[in-house]
């Protein structure tokens, strides 16, 4: 049973505590912010360590920024608005991804951690907030040059608005599964790498903690993500049910664990995968009381579920009411 954090225990340790006080055997940590000695401490404590990887994630190093070219195109053939905290990368800009798959390659060699867990592996988007953010991208020339070539497709139209538009109407599903396999084929690669340099490195997923049907089909159709797909690349699949942040109820935790434990071929056994493990708020935004952290990590254990992640460590450290919350939970777990 994995018991799990996000964040850099460092300010857990300044405050005098060992991983196994609060119950604590693994730390999910910002592949930036990993070091030898963070990985020695988790260890000698009894933890593993995983690294977060901001997939296509375009903020992280500034990249798009850096590089407008990956910035994604939407319908109206104009760079796509930013979303509530993210703004992400054309996952067919040839530059973005030689430059994320030689970062984790570096990762892998520079560090021997437990596992990867791609972060923002989905077509641009938001989808943490009760209005999610959804948008139609990427229309840029390699993603037409892309889908005409993979779909023998020939997309019509002068302007980039013009061929979105033709490309919507007259050739959407193609256009779905397209997305869906681009996604996938990321995927693929980064499987292949954490594979080749870290043989036993566990590969995982953060995503959208959004059923089939939520949002006319949102999930598949604007992020681009068919978990079924996903599943020979994915060790672990960490959804991402923020109740507080989402605007849903305590119980939305529980009855998705359920349904993905239902929905998909998830396994316990500890030489099986794909796993489940989810990732759940103890962020305040707004206000996650004790025992509603308490609340949300046992649902986190619902259904076939093998495991749990509070996201953050700091918003635990920083109340002992919810440093309280994980330890009952995670001591009575051991």
């Amino acid at each position: 049973m994995i018991c799990g954090v996000f964040g850099h225990p460092n300010g857990f340790w300044q405050r005098g505590f060992r991983l196994g006080d609060l119950g604590i055997n693994a730390v999910f940590v910002s592949s930036g912010d990993i070091d030898q000695q963070t990985i020695d401490r988790t260890r000698a404590e009894g933890g593993q360590i995983f690294a977060e990887f901001a997939t296509l994630n375009g903020d992280y190093g500034d990249y798009v920024a850096n590089h407008p070219e990956a910035h994604p195109i939407d319908e109206s053939g104009q760079p796509a608005a930013r979303a509530t905290w993210f703004m992400g990368a054309c996952p067919t800009d040839p530059g973005f991804r030689a430059f994320r798959m030689d970062e984790l390659r570096t990762l892998l060699s520079e560090h021997e951690v437990d596992g990867v867990w791609m972060d923002y592996l989905h077509w641009h988007a938001q989808f943490e907030d009760p209005y999610p953010m959804l948008c139609k991208t990427c229309f840029n020339e390699s993603c037409l040059d892309s889908f005409q070539f993979s779909t023998d497709i020939e997309v019509r139209g002068d302007t980039t608005a013009e061929k979105a538009e033709w490309i919507l109407l007259q050739a959407a599903q193609a256009w779905e599964d397209w997305r869906v396999s681009v996604v996938v084929d990321w995927a693929r690669e980064f499987h292949a790498i954490v594979k080749e340099i870290r043989p036993a490195a566990l590969v995982g997923n953060y995503q959208a903690a959004w059923q089939d049907e939520d949002f006319w089909g949102a999930r598949r159709r604007c992020l681009g993500l068919d978990f079924d797909a996903l599943a020979p690349y994915v060790d672990v699949f960490s959804p991402m049910p923020y109740h507080g942040r989402s605007g849903m109820p305590l119980e939305y935790v529980r009855d998705y664990a359920e349904y993905f434990s239902t929905r998909h071929d998830v396994y316990t056994e500890p030489d099986k995968y794909p796993r489940l493990w989810p990732i759940v708020q103890a962020f305040d935004a707004p206000r996650v009381e004790p025992a509603e952290l308490a609340t949300v990590l046992e649902y986190g254990l619902a259904g076939k579920s093998s495991g749990v992640i509070a996201f953050t460590i700091d918003s635990v450290i920083a109340d002992l009411g919810k440093i309280e919350a994980v330890k009952n939970v995670y001591c009575g777990r051991s």
